[in-house]
């Protein structure tokens, strides 16, 4: 590889490169001005330093929760209740929510006490350096669908509300997005404390207003049949089906680990607001999202007679209709405003987290990283080429297909921290860098990789009707009865592969993360403990970006004399008193 990475002004005399990775001129390897830009790249391939992660539990609660904003919880409500009916909506919402409200709470607690992103957390949870990488395409998968899904709703809102032609309005509503996506978590932070008052006044204006002026409207909601064909009552195959679209949205947690990861360290102090920060926008994003989906299928309902239920499930469409009822001189321009601010502050969070995972991907891949902001342009560009493909229009096949595989990953990865670190069949701790990983690791990626595909082979009817139906649910109990399976059969081995060997400790006394301060042999930049490993390749401390871009050492410190074999899985040491 070379050793300026995309340097956006070439060097005054070319330097070569010799095996080590090193320049000939002795300098140590430089990133171009994207990737060192801490503000711009947000740590995306790397553990958050103490040092950055500056923000309150409240400011990082405030804007994981103001990422979830999004409309599509209106459109994937309205949209069950009007395929199932009332009873099977309500309670294939419910199912949905409990389910990713409880997988929710482990990932979102590694994740803030790591201060790692879902990709780094997925390495060191039973699927190995490059068997996450399939989950990154699976996680970035998530976010270019939805950013289309979202997208479409801002598009529609435009068509309606300006008159600008849909094709035109897709392009603007990616356009619009990529300023505050590329300053990251800087600008994010500011931009959805500010907007979050008036996006929830605005959210639960009408159903106020309905509520004061046709009160009726409620229980008449409980008997809406919609194309269901046994009408409004309780089907458990609806029911499977429609929790599957629902649990879709269970990668949604990656989404919001994006930002738990800035949370302080927890301390005496802070615990309670920590604890009450890592709950409500961890897991508890389900709530208000769960609370959506049942408020989109109430409006689907309620606008169904004069819209039609094929316009019935869409967000500009309710949001007209219910806004007309306390403001209708303003109503089209409201709902017009509403709809664009909520899928700014959604889509602001669906490319951001996208340019993470990419980032993840191609750097095992290609042993390259230009930077976190050119893949905001990959991610915006994929969700944009579905979105004028119409991907609104099949919301619930593509919703429905996806969930399958998501759930497996979420799935074998909660096993990993609630029953296989409990039992002592995996570490105690969660190791990310590839200087101590195996690249593939049969526990997660092995149980991933079953489990999804017996869920798939279910939802094409190979299992008739019910399977069909209930294909998450397979793919959630075989990911987490295979994972501590696997775990036992093999020991644990495939977790680490060498051990910690740097003089300074990873934990302080108090089991936090250490902050000391190392410097990597091969940029020659400063780096906290955590995001450091010793390489006995470059015969020093090497930065975990660093060591993922190296391609000429082919993992000699885990396959040649700096390797140690399998290893216990006791935690590692740390440093004392004194």
């Amino acid at each position: 590889m070379t050793e300026i990475l995309d340097n956006e002004v070439p060097p005054p005399p070319p330097a070569t490169t010799d095996p080590s990775g090193k320049a000939a001129d002795g300098t140590g390897r430089t990133y171009n001005g994207w990737t060192q830009n801490s503000t711009l790249e947000d740590y995306s391939l790397r553990y958050a330093p103490k040092s950055f992660r500056r923000w309150t539990p409240y400011v990082v609660a405030t804007t994981a929760l103001g990422g979830i904003a999004y409309l599509a919880d209106f459109a994937i409500g309205g949209s069950i209740a009007i395929s199932y009916g009332f009873g099977s909506a309500m309670v294939a919402i419910a199912a949905a929510a409990v389910v990713i409200f409880l997988t929710g709470i482990p990932i979102s607690y590694y994740s803030a006490k790591y201060s790692i992103d879902m990709d780094l957390l997925t390495r060191g949870a039973g699927f190995g350096y490059l068997g996450s990488t399939l989950t990154s395409v699976i996680y970035a998968s998530f976010t270019f669908i939805f950013f289309a899904l979202e997208g479409s709703i801002m598009a529609q809102a435009l068509e309606l509300g300006l008159n600008i032609p849909l094709p035109v309005s897709y392009l603007i509503a990616s356009l619009i997005i990529l300023p505050l996506v590329i300053y990251g978590m800087t600008a994010l932070s500011k931009m959805q404390v500010w907007t979050q008052p008036i996006w929830l006044v605005l959210m639960v204006a009408p159903f106020i207003s309905i509520a004061i002026q046709e009160p009726e409207k409620f229980s008449k909601f409980t008997h809406f049949a919609g194309n269901s064909p046994t009408g409004s009552s309780v089907s458990l195959i609806s029911v499977g089906a429609g929790a599957g679209v629902a649990l879709s949205l269970i990668a949604q947690i990656g989404e919001q680990v994006d930002y738990l990861r800035f949370m302080p360290d927890k301390t005496p102090e802070n615990s309670r607001s920590w604890w009450a920060s890592v709950l409500s926008a961890g897991p508890g994003w389900v709530v208000l999202g769960g609370a959506k989906q049942i408020g989109g299928a109430f409006l689907a309902f309620y606008i169904a007679g004069s819209v039609g239920l094929s316009k019935a499930n869409e967000p500009i469409q309710q949001y007209v209709s219910g806004f007309k009822t306390f403001a209708a001189p303003v109503a089209l321009g409201l709902a017009t405003f509403f709809v664009i601010l909520s899928q700014i502050k959604i889509n602001s969070t669906n490319a951001y987290s996208g340019s993470l995972s990419w980032s993840n991907f191609f750097s095992r891949l290609t042993h390259r990283h230009p930077g976190r902001v050119v893949y905001i342009f990959l991610n915006v560009g994929i969700a944009l080429a579905l979105m004028e493909g119409g991907v609104f229009g099949f919301l619930n096949t593509v919703l429905g297909f996806y969930s399958n595989v998501a759930i497996a990953w979420i799935g074998a990865v909660v096993a990993d921290l609630v029953i296989n670190k409990p039992l002592g069949l995996s570490p105690s701790y969660i190791e990310f860098k590839r200087a101590h990983l195996y690249n593939f690791n049969p526990v997660g990626f092995g149980s991933m990789l079953i489990a999804s595909a017996v869920s798939i082979v279910a939802y094409f009817n190979a299992f008739g009707d019910y399977g069909k139906a209930f294909s998450p649910f397979i793919a959630l109990f075989l990911a987490m009865v295979l994972s501590p399976l696997f775990a036992k059969l093999t020991k644990g081995k495939y977790y680490i592969a060498r051990t910690e060997d740097l003089d300074e400790p990873l934990f302080t006394e108090d089991g936090l993360l250490s902050a000391a301060v190392l410097t990597c042999t091969v940029c020659t930049d400063e780096f906290e403990r955590p995001d450091v490993a010793l390489c006995p390749f470059h015969s020093g401390p090497i930065c975990s970006l660093c060591c993922s871009l190296e391609s000429a050492c082919h993992d000699s410190c885990k396959t040649g004399g700096g390797a140690s074999g399998p290893v216990d899985l006791d935690s590692p040491k740390v440093r004392t008193a004194g």
